[in-house]
């Protein structure tokens, strides 16, 4: 019963899950609600809201934001500003995702560079009663403007966090998530907007096993999907490997849904995204 047993949990640890793949993609929208605080943040440095009043914002209005130099002090290039954004006991994000806790930023003002590094960490956070740990960084760099394009920024996201499941369950994560808008660019409105995500990370389970993550075709968030209140991702595919086990979570066509395609030795299941 012995040998049986352990030969059991080391094919489980070596197979690719739907579990897996759900708990991969709560933390991608963790992951992609924190990088819009933090840009929209650090894009409205002199202002104690978020950018956008509408009900387009993505962001709860529910927010405390605090800023060191305080708000009214001129920033002068070479200072250091840190803004807290104290989300209280509980905000429900315009995505339906909740928040509570603490994001705290920090960055040296630099009006004139065109790359900028903002250190963020997570003060008793947590995104829909899973809870992060850990100190982050964004790279911020302005591309410029050509025939085609709008100036416009890409923010690499730097991950070395902990994810603390409700169950108890731990999971580290480490690697780079890259965001880039890629419609909508110079329109006033919100809901125009659709960014290209890229990148790759491992996370380590709770059993100690690791899984490699790479995003094979760009992921797209369309905003205007807020308006049926969807998880953003709507389109591209993320290939996962375990040992000689290789799996794919397909986001599908485009539309504003909360399912993806998970596919594993040939068979694929329907996950359901969200909160």
């Amino acid at each position: 019963m012995l040998i049986v047993s352990c030969n059991k949990n080391e094919t489980e640890e070596k197979t690719i899950s739907q579990d897996d793949a759900s708990v991969s993609a709560k933390i991608d929208m963790a992951n992609d609600d924190v990088a819009n605080i933090v840009d929209d943040q650090y894009e409205n440095m002199n202002t104690n809201t978020f950018a956008n009043k509408s009900i387009e914002t993505p962001f709860s209005q529910c927010a405390v934001i605090t800023r060191v130099p305080a708000f009214g002090t001129p920033l002068v290039a070479g200072d250091l500003v840190t803004k807290t954004i104290d989300f209280g006991t509980g905000c429900t994000l315009s995505n339906g995702n909740v928040v509570k806790g603490k994001i705290v930023i920090t960055f040296t003002y630099q009006p004139t560079a065109t790359s900028q590094t903002i250190n963020y960490q997570f003060v008793n956070f947590y995104h829909n009663a899973i809870k992060l740990e850990g100190n982050k960084t964004f790279t911020r760099t302005m591309v410029a403007e050509t025939a085609t394009t709008l100036a416009h920024p890409i923010v690499v996201m730097n991950m070395d966090l902990y994810a603390i499941f409700p169950n108890g369950n731990v999971y580290h994560r480490v690697g780079t998530r890259t965001r880039e808008i890629i419609e909508g660019i110079g329109t006033p409105a919100l809901l125009d907007n659709v960014y290209k995500i890229t990148g790759s990370w491992t996370t380590t389970y709770p059993n100690a096993t690791t899984m490699s993550s790479s995003i094979t075709t760009p992921l797209h968030i369309k905003m205007n999907c807020m308006a049926v209140n969807k998880p953003l991702i709507v389109f591209g595919v993320i290939t996962f490997v375990r040992n000689n086990t290789t799996a794919t979570l397909d986001y599908g066509n485009g539309d504003c849904d909360n399912t993806a395609q998970f596919t594993v030795n040939g068979n694929s299941y329907t996950v359901v995204i969200g909160n």
